[in-house]
């Protein structure tokens, strides 16, 4: 049964904004007004006197690099923080908030990346977990399932309220949290980062819902890292760049560079060097590799200096494969092969000590421990290369941290920083640089640009490059199909558990790629 939700594409009109000023009272049923904000912490300007607007019927993005100020400006309209001075209106009322939750009350609502659904719970119980109908001193499920399911039909969700959570997919895991917040009738609905663990098409189908609650007349604001998504999703954008508002554009008008421009200044998007050389020896090879039912007869070989891709779409069976091979997950059967060697009992330790390494798609939960230091987590996997007899050799771990941080150019003040303070581009800097200082010949990267900005993203495509240059092989696996097209010289096309292409990289676009891991 197809869950797409029939939705028509709304025809807004003209946005009258070509000077980067904000719009007047009047020109939206609601709207949401920013006026003359600015947050100081210690030492740091985070918003720095900025003035915008967002109304209602259309989807409003916010985007900047890392460190812009947008996450600052959420959280002061979420009232998670409160503002140095200035002051935020809502149609006519300002906003002074005590917390998240009187915000809530008030009608501002923000669906965050992570979401918060409880899996083993049914849509109707996530949806109205804290508003469940009574019947005397017993729950009325009957009632809260017939609420549930009016609720889903008016927004064009073919979903039972009754369905556990944890038979979702993730775009519909997505779309219930959306409809969670929807449930309280909020005024705003910010949606943090929505497709951050989305693949291409189902992206496409949670863009068509939201699209549908431009009808309603709810101010939306949309923050994402994927700039390419901007002139899919949004119809107007606004651009902070160092706490500052650096404008705000009708998406129709603007290129993908104006946005760059806006954000970063001059960003050089460098494309895959013509000075890579893969060699015709073979570092890594994988013969009939299978495991129940997340894939199956898998075999690929990988070159001296080849950056290898993997395309497919969520669930098509990407990272459990990379996982196996690293002995993070099990195998049911086949062979992985070391530089000719057969590794018999694979574990991510053995494939250390083989020259493997392996950055994980969570960084914050696999990759780091976020409350230690720089300095711990840029040694955490060469723990044994930097000590004697059990002993920390001090000399030897303060270079190393200090190569990578220079190397990597990670944005910290110290080695002791603790790596939760970093940004996302820097916290995953880090992950890179803890398993170079192991000295590998081969690196699976698995959703290396994931919550990062198109600087940082460029940062670790140059890495990736680099290496490539030393010899070092790498496997890429990433939802953003035209990274691949960018980043990889060869890549190797997942459905449904299975290879079912291999394709150049330079002889092809992404809407073509994007066909074959579809089955087109």
């Amino acid at each position: 049964m197809s869950i797409l939700p029939r939705l028509v594409l709304n025809i807004i009109s003209p946005l009258r904004n070509a000077n980067n000023k904000c719009k007047k009272a009047g020109d939206f049923l609601s709207e949401l007004r920013i006026e003359n904000i600015t947050k100081v912490y210690p030492g740091t300007v985070a918003l720095d006197n900025v003035s915008c607007s967002f109304g209602s019927g259309i989807v409003n993005a916010i985007v900047g690099k890392n460190g812009s100020g947008k996450s600052t400006l959420i959280k002061l309209i979420s009232g998670a923080i409160t503002e140095t001075s200035g002051s935020i209106y809502l149609d006519d009322s300002k906003l002074a908030f005590s917390s998240p939750a009187a915000a809530y009350k008030k009608g501002i609502a923000t669906v965050y990346q992570e979401l918060s659904l409880v899996p083993s719970l049914s849509v109707a119980e996530n949806i109205y977990m804290d508003r469940l109908v009574e019947k005397g001193r017993f729950i009325n499920w009957k009632g809260v399932y017939k609420k549930t399911e009016e609720l889903l039909k008016s927004m064009n969700i073919d979903i039972a309220p009754t369905t556990p959570v944890f038979r979702l997919s993730m775009w519909q895991r997505q779309m219930i949290e959306i409809v969670k917040a929807i449930s309280h009738q909020p005024k705003v609905l910010m949606l943090d980062e929505p497709t951050s663990a989305l693949a291409q098409n189902e992206s496409r189908a949670l863009f068509e819902f939201i699209r549908k609650l431009r009808e309603k007349d709810i101010i939306i604001l949309y923050i994402s890292h994927r700039l390419h998504e901007l002139w899919e999703i949004a119809d107007k954008c606004a651009v902070l760049k160092d706490g500052k508002l650096a404008g705000q554009v009708d998406m129709r008008q603007a290129s993908h560079k104006d946005i760059i421009d806006m954000m970063f200044g001059e960003v050089e998007i460098r494309r895959r060097p013509d000075d890579l050389v893969v060699s015709g020896e073979i570092v890594f090879e994988a013969r009939n590799l299978s495991y129940k039912n997340r894939f199956t007869d898998i075999n690929f070989k990988l070159y001296k200096g080849e950056i290898l891709g993997i395309a497919g779409m969520l669930g098509s069976g990407r990272t459990e494969l990379l996982n196996s091979i690293f002995g993070a997950m099990p195998l049911d059967s086949g062979s992985v092969f070391v530089k000719g060697k057969e590794i018999r009992k694979l574990s991510p330790k053995t494939m250390k000590n083989n020259g493997v390494a392996m950055t994980q798609e969570d960084r914050k939960h696999k990759g780091l421990i976020l409350k230690q230091s720089v300095k711990s987590n840029l040694t955490l996997a060469s723990l044994n290369l930097m000590s004697r007899y059990g002993i920390m050799d001090a000399k030897t771990e303060n270079r190393a941290v200090k190569r990578q941080i220079d190397e990597l150019h990670i944005k910290t003040t110290s080695g002791d920083v603790i790596t939760s303070s970093l940004s996302g581009g820097n916290q995953q800097k880090v992950v890179v640089g803890n398993w170079l200082n192991t000295s590998p010949d081969i690196i699976f990267f698995d959703e290396p640009s994931r919550g990062i900005d198109v600087g940082a993203k460029q940062q670790i495509f140059q890495v990736m490059w680099e290496l490539s240059r030393k010899g070092i092989s790498s496997i890429m696996v990433s939802s953003e199909l035209e990274e691949l097209i960018e980043v990889c010289q060869r890549i190797l096309i997942m459905k449904d558990g299975r290879f079912v292409g291999e394709v150049n990289a330079s002889d092809l676009t992404v809407d073509d790629l994007y066909l074959r891991c579809m089955g087109g």
